[in-house]
């Protein structure tokens, strides 16, 4: 896929406020996890909401200074953290508008200097879908992925570099599995790493020599949303869950990324999952958050179906940790 430099001002004003809160969170915790990173004092705190996951004292820093950062910059929205109960911030108690924040992904390798995300995604309760998603890459040059909505209705897809140069997203150049650099979330070696392993028609597909002899398949690690987000700018090919399932913070803002950008997210039987989470009331965007979503996500429909067909899975019902997956209807996009 090539990407071309656009000095154009191309995004609506309430995208222009998120991009600008993102970049400015992650300009204030960058020096204070370089800190943690050097001096091995890393935060770590207990993490009663989700016992399986890395919390640190950052975390729940960037929790905290996202709902004051937007509550500057949106008048009402329900404020639907990873760190804690959905809530509403502003005079309105029933806003249109839900934003989706994950302070900070993959804390445990940002607080060691390596790796570090951020997600906030603005959800419209009256559309029944997202109208703004930024995706923060806290220690790379190119460092925000962006969709939004338009006012003529076209939603689309940018990546935005540290120096602040804008360059659209749009549909990558088609590849077949054995061309394609196919990424999952492997850290964990029991719960994720070792069901990837057994995917012998995968790793042989990828494995299939090209006409010259040469073997192009690769499977690589990513993270969250910006696994979307990476297929969307065509730095990879696709990405795929199937042990346990994406949380809604990690999965919808590379989500609504991927598709302004052409791409394609199916879930387990091949159908695709819709931009509408449900989020309708408190109650409702609770229970989202407490979902899981196995998925295959690829830069066009074709790989994704090709991919799927390559796994070795069942049906919808694994891979969401025994919990409801996104099951919303389709809406028009």
């Amino acid at each position: 896929m090539t990407m071309e430099y656009s000095e154009e001002p191309t995004l609506p004003e309430i995208a222009e406020h998120v991009a600008d809160t993102v970049r400015q969170a992650m300009s204030e915790i960058r020096p204070r996890l370089i800190h943690a990173a050097l001096s091995g004092d890393r935060g770590e705190s207990a993490n009663e909401r989700h016992t399986d996951n890395f919390l640190s004292v950052h975390d729940l820093w960037m929790h905290e200074r996202y709902r004051e950062l937007l509550a500057g910059k949106l008048t009402s929205f329900v404020y639907a953290s990873e760190e804690d109960e959905p809530q509403v911030v502003g005079d309105d108690l029933d806003p249109d508008l839900c934003v989706l924040v994950d302070p900070l992904d993959t804390s445990e390798l940002a607080v060691r200097g390596l790796l570090g995300y951020t997600h906030v995604m603005v959800f419209s309760r009256r559309l029944r879908r997202p109208v703004v998603a930024v995706v923060g890459d806290l220690y790379h040059h190119l460092q925000l992925y962006v969709a939004a909505r338009d006012d003529d209705g076209q939603d689309r897809a940018f990546a935005i570099t540290a120096d602040g140069a804008r360059y659209p997203l749009g549909q990558p150049v088609p590849k077949t599995l054995p061309e394609s650099l196919v990424t999952n979330f492997l850290m964990r070696p029991g719960e994720r790493f070792l069901p990837l392993a057994h995917q012998d028609r995968l790793m042989a597909a990828l494995d299939r020599p090209a006409p010259d002899g040469k073997s192009r398949g690769r499977i690589g690690v990513d993270f969250g949303s910006v696994s979307l987000c990476h297929v969307a700018a065509g730095f990879t090919e696709a990405t795929i869950e199937f042990a346990k399932g994406f949380a809604i913070w990690d999965l919808a803002p590379g989500h609504y990324i991927l598709h302004a950008a052409g791409g394609t997210v199916l879930d387990l039987d091949g159908q695709p999952i819709s931009l509408d989470y449900g989020l309708d009331s408190l109650t409702d965007i609770a229970t989202a958050m407490d979902r899981r979503q196995t998925f295959v996500a690829a830069g066009t429909a074709e790989l994704a179906r090709e991919v799927l067909a390559a796994l070795n899975v069942q049906p919808q019902q694994t891979g969401t940790a025994g919990r409801e997956a996104f099951s919303a209807p389709d809406i028009p996009v």
